[in-house]
């Protein structure tokens, strides 16, 4: 059907705002049930979360606004190998420890297929942090306003509109409506191309923050009256969301406003979105955002209406989010390298030498802790134990390569990620997992992308009979070993 969007008729948006919208029949708005395979809300210790984050590393930053930010969300890797997202929080911005505590138990207790869901959190000392479901397709925000290889299609636009709608829905029953500073930043695609919402939302950034950015013209009206967040009030930033999708900018609701008023909706609508909906559709989406943007909160749709709105809506319901989005879908084949093929046949005679031709040259950049030492005896016989490890290691000689290393390590006037791995190996060679994962978990937090620690994790986790998280690692070590390459052709 081809995009009659300049052509929208100005009858559709005089009607009554507050007009009762047919409810829509329940088992389009099933819900799967609360997710049954998360674990239980939990605490964490600061020590954890700083080796799952490999130190808070700066490589490992997800958030949008970067290492400068206030809060700081991490990627990180937990010791079962789940990934997750950690937020951390200023050190000020919640003093007190019970009502951080309460406040992240209480959003702990969500579960729902439409959240990112929030598994746990840290209170320890002035640390306040909140652990959550990873999610590794970006954020709405990327998709709609940062694209690089194609639009976002009108089909997932409307189908994240639903989603989200759904999630709101299902926080507001489950007493937990109000939400701060919904944008499109605050969603997030997991690994089957799905939009989520995320929980992080649920808590302000502080215990007496703001609930709101500081950008004013995304702001409801009542907020800058009162200060407070009604649900009313996420209705009204749901209404600028839906303006995002529909016009692929992030357009401030005044001047949206002002558009539709004076019929101007070519300007509203996005130019990559020629041909993709019709007339009926533009007009309906544009009437609920409309009335989501009301002055008075009281004439704003409810949850529940948002939902039976915008089910009709939607379109390529059959195609998989994945496919829409044009990204891979989780679980998807891998085209793995030898190092990758090794790993997941363990033969760990393949892996052994790949890693001792790979010398250390991956050891650039690592830590070092030099000083005079360097000249004295004891540094130059740690040297020596490295060198006389690194001879057993190329024979195979691997009782005697684990006793060299770890003397070198032990000293710690030099920090290897290489040692680590080729101990890992060694442990792998004697029969020693444990203690094989420990120290490839130990390469990954000294270089953080660095693919050879991911793989021999996954080794380790495979001898251990560990297949599902040893398959996620693989996963996570073929994605950063073609990261490197790319990179390195570039």
């Amino acid at each position: 059907m081809g995009c009659h969007c300049s052509k929208l008729t100005w009858c559709c948006f005089t009607s009554d705002h507050n007009r009762p919208v047919n409810e829509a029949n329940k088992a389009g708005n099933e819900e799967k049930s609360e997710t049954s395979d998360l674990p239980a809300f939990r605490e964490y210790s600061i020590e954890q979360l700083r080796m799952a984050t490999s130190g808070f590393a700066v490589e490992n930053i997800v958030s949008e606004h970067g290492e400068k930010a206030p809060n700081v969300v991490y990627k990180g890797k937990l010791e079962n190998q789940r990934r997750v997202a950690v937020k951390r929080f200023n050190r000020s911005a919640w003093p007190d420890a019970r009502q951080f505590l309460e406040e992240a138990k209480s959003v702990g207790q969500l579960r729902n297929h439409r959240l990112a869901n929030l598994l746990g959190c840290c209170c320890e000392g002035d640390e306040r942090l909140l652990v959550a479901e990873f999610m590794p397709n970006e954020t709405l925000a990327k998709h709609l306003f940062h694209w690089e290889s194609q639009p976002m299609k009108w089909a997932m636009r409307l189908r994240v509109a639903l989603y989200l709608a759904q999630a709101l829905e299902y926080c507001t029953s489950k007493g937990r409506a109000l939400y701060h500073d919904l944008n499109a930043y605050r969603v997030v695609f997991d690994d089957e191309g799905n939009p989520r919402l995320s929980c992080f939302g649920m808590m302000k950034n502080s215990r007496d923050g703001k609930s709101y950015s500081t950008n004013l013209a995304f702001t409801p009206p009542e907020y800058l009256r009162t200060g407070r967040v009604t649900p009313e009030s996420v209705t009204y930033s749901f209404g600028t969301l839906l303006l995002d999708l529909l016009s692929g900018k992030h357009i401030p609701p005044s001047h949206a406003l002002d558009l539709i008023k004076n019929r101007n909706l070519q300007m509203l609508t996005d130019s990559c979105l020629e041909g993709q909906f019709s007339n009926d559709d533009g007009t309906e989406l544009v009437r609920l955002a409309s009335r989501c943007l009301q002055y008075e909160p009281r004439e704003r749709p409810n949850t529940r209406s948002l939902v039976a709105s915008l089910l009709p809506l939607q379109k390529e319901t059959e195609i998989p989010s994945h496919e829409l989005m044009g990204i891979p879908r989780s679980g998807e084949i891998l085209s793995l390298s030898a190092l990758g093929e090794a790993c997941l046949r363990m033969d760990l005679t393949a892996i052994h030498e790949i890693v001792d031709k790979l010398g250390y040259k991956d050891d650039e950049g690592a830590a070092t802790e030099l000083s005079f030492q360097m000249w004295t005896n004891q540094m130059q016989d740690t040297l020596n134990s490295k060198k006389k490890g690194d001879v057993a290691f190329r024979h195979k000689d691997f009782g005697v390569a684990i006793e060299c290393y770890s003397q070198f390590i032990d000293v710690g006037t030099m920090v290897s990620p290489t040692v680590f791995a080729r101990r890992s190996l060694s442990y792998l060679m004697s029969d020693m997992p444990e203690e094989a994962l420990n120290d490839a978990v130990q390469a990954q937090v000294i270089s953080p992308v660095w693919h050879i620690a991911s793989y021999l994790q996954a080794s380790a986790l495979f001898a251990l009979g560990r297949e599902n998280e040893a398959q996620i690692a693989v996963k996570e070590g073929s994605i950063l070993e073609e990261r490197r390459t790319a990179t390195s052709r570039d």
